[in-house]
C-alpha cells in the first residue's frame, strides 16, 4: 500500500486517514478524534474534514482528509459507495432503523425466492423518499431536527442510482437472481408441494450513487414484498476509491496520539484521485500552475488530470483543446523549485 511521504511534526500533514468508524460514533466526532490524536501526538494544527457523513448507527469506511486533501473532500461526497445492510421484516420504525419507535407492523414474512425476484425493480435509476430522520434541509433546518421536535416532515422524492443490489458473497457487479429459473422465457412451474422458506430478515449489498438512503431502500424493498421492515445493521464497505481493507480502527487511530508514526496511517493525497490520470509537468510549467497561470498547446486529450511535478501533486486540472485550466491547486512542499 502506497503511503504518504513522512510528514514533519513542524508542518501540517496532508493525506487521508481511512477510519473504520464504529457503531455509535458520529462523523463529526470522528473528525474530532483525529484532531485530538494529532494534537496529542505533537503535530501542528492541521485542517481536518470528512469525505461523506456516516450515520452514528452505521459503521465502516469514513474517509477523513487532512491538510491539502480537504480540498478533495467534496469529490468524496459525490462518489459512489457500497453498503452491506440487514432488513428485519415485520416492523417499520419512525427512523427506519432499530433506534426509532415502531409505527407499523405486519405478520407477513416474504419467501426468500421473492426477495431475489423483487431486487431487480430496485436496480438502476430509481426514485426514493429520504427518511424524515435525515440530514436533508427543509427551509434551512435539518429534517431530523424537525422530526425530533414533533413536526410533520414532508420529504421530497429524489432520483438516485442503484448500480447493483446483491446478496453477500456475489461477484461484484452481478445482480441477485431469482430462485425461479427460466426456460424459453417462461418461469418454471411452481411446485405447490415444496415448502416456502420464509425470511425474518435478509442481508444485502448495495452499490449506490451519491444521495442514496439505505434506510429508504430497505423500507421500499419491504413494502414491495407486501410487508414492512427496518434496518438493523448498516456497514459502508467502500467510499469512492477507499475500501474497508484500508481502514483503521479507532484503537489504532488512538496510537497516533501516543506517538505512533503518522505515516503508518496516512494515505497520500492522490489516493483520493485514483481514477484521474496523471499529467507530469516540467519545473517551469509546475511553477506556472502554482502561480495560477494557464498552459496551452498541450497534446493530451480533453479531460480531468492530476498535474504533478515528479511524484508530488501540483493541482487538479482540466484540459480542453490543449489548454490547461486549474480546478484545484495544492500547496505542498517541493512541488516546484
Amino acid at each position: 500500500m502506497t503511503r504518504a511521504p513522512k510528514p514533519s511534526n513542524r508542518r501540517p500533514a496532508s493525506g487521508w486517514i481511512i477510519l473504520d468508524k464504529p457503531h455509535g460514533l458520529g462523523s463529526t466526532q470522528a473528525v474530532g478524534a483525529v484532531k485530538r490524536n494529532l494534537r496529542e501526538g505533537g503535530h501542528v494544527k492541521t485542517k481536518v474534514g470528512h469525505g461523506g457523513t456516516l450515520d452514528p448507527l452505521a459503521e465502516g469506511v469514513l474517509p477523513i482528509a487532512l491538510g491539502e486533501a480537504t480540498k478533495l473532500a467534496g469529490r468524496m461526497l459525490d462518489a459512489s459507495k457500497i453498503y452491506e445492510f440487514t432488513i428485519r421484516f415485520g416492523e417499520e420504525t419512525s427512523t427506519l432503523d432499530s433506534e426509532g419507535e415502531v409505527v407499523q407492523r405486519s405478520t407477513r414474512r416474504p419467501p426468500r425466492a421473492a426477495i431475489a425476484a423483487v431486487l431487480e425493480h430496485f436496480t438502476g435509476a430509481i426514485e426514493q423518499v429520504p427518511p424524515a430522520f435525515s440530514a436533508v434541509k427543509i427551509d434551512g433546518k435539518r429534517a431530523y431536527d424537525r422530526a425530533r421536535a414533533g413536526e410533520a416532515v414532508e420529504m421530497k422524492t429524489r432520483s438516485v442510482v442503484i448500480h447493483s443490489l446483491t446478496f453477500p458473497g456475489a461477484p461484484e457487479g452481478e445482480e441477485a437472481t431469482s430462485a425461479f429459473a427460466t426456460t424459453a422465457g417462461r418461469p418454471d412451474p411452481y411446485d405447490p408441494a415444496a415448502p416456502l422458506e420464509l425470511a425474518d430478515e435478509v442481508t444485502l449489498v448495495a452499490y449506490v450513487s451519491k444521495g442514496t438512503y439505505i434506510r429508504s431502500l430497505a423500507r421500499d424493498i419491504a413494502r414491495a414484498l407486501g410487508t414492512v421492515g427496518h434496518v438493523t445493521y448498516l456497514r459502508r464497505t467502500k467510499a469512492g476509491p477507499f475500501t474497508q481493507e484500508q481502514a483503521i480502527s479507532l484503537d489504532r487511530l488512538n496510537e497516533i496520539g501516543k506517538g505512533a508514526d503518522l505515516q503508518e496511517y496516512l494515505l497520500p493525497l492522490e489516493a483520493g484521485l485514483d481514477d484521474i490520470p496523471a499529467l507530469s509537468l516540467s519545473p517551469d510549467d509546475a511553477q506556472a500552475v502554482r502561480q495560477g497561470r494557464k498552459l496551452s498547446g498541450l497534446p493530451q486529450t480533453d479531460g480531468l488530470y492530476l498535474a504533478t511535478r515528479d511524484t508530488v501533486p501540483v493541482a487538479l486540472v482540466e484540459l480542453e483543446g490543449g489548454t490547461l485550466r486549474i480546478v484545484r491547486g495544492f500547496n505542498l512542499s517541493d512541488v516546484a523549485e
